[in-house]
């Protein structure tokens, strides 16, 4: 194998007089760090090294937004087979359901029986693809783990034991009162 030094000199970019200059720098040097013990440090080389770590980590910063962004993928298409294969029907939609986002009042149609299964909390509704479909309290819950901006409303299930001290206990709820 033909050393640099010849390289550079068979191209003509350095004589001899240069080489044996540069020889005998390095050859100093060598001497100086022997006798001393101490090594003297090459700029160059240590920039090289610092370039290095700096594009490693660069590149490891790729490969997380990379990672993160496969993973959010990954979510959103476990939530829309979750929705997709458990969602419930509406029903004939005759009844108004309102239910807020944030600030917003949303309503949907929904049958009667839905209805008093929404209001007792065996389904949820859940944003999904720019509506609202209805899904089983469990399922609402797993999507909750995964997105929890998904799921629109999941109604407590409402408690059936009267305290003791409540004035209204004697007094029952007419079965067609509507808020």
């Amino acid at each position: 194998m033909v050393s640099l030094q010849e390289q550079l000199m068979k191209a003509g970019l350095v004589d001899k007089k240069k080489v044996k200059v540069a020889n005998q720098e390095k050859s100093k040097q060598q001497k100086i760090e022997r006798r001393t013990g101490v090594q003297s440090v090459n700029e160059t080389k240590e920039a090289a090294l610092e370039a290095q770590r700096q594009q490693a980590e660069r590149a490891r910063q790729l490969n997380a937004q990379r990672d993160a962004a496969a993973a959010g993928k990954a979510v959103a298409a476990q939530i829309t087979q979750m929705v997709l294969q458990n969602r419930q029907p509406k029903g004939n939609g005759d009844i108004a359901y309102n239910f807020t986002i944030g600030t917003k009042i949303e309503r949907i149609y929904v049958s009667e029986k839905v209805r008093d299964h929404l209001v007792a909390g065996r389904l949820a509704i859940v944003a999904h693809n720019g509506g609202f479909e209805l899904v089983p309290k469990v399922i609402a819950d797993k999507i909750a783990e995964r997105a929890p901006d998904s799921v629109v409303r999941v109604n407590k299930a409402a408690a059936t034991d009267v305290q003791e001290d409540d004035p209204y206990a004697d007094y029952k709820i007419p079965d067609d009162f509507t808020w």
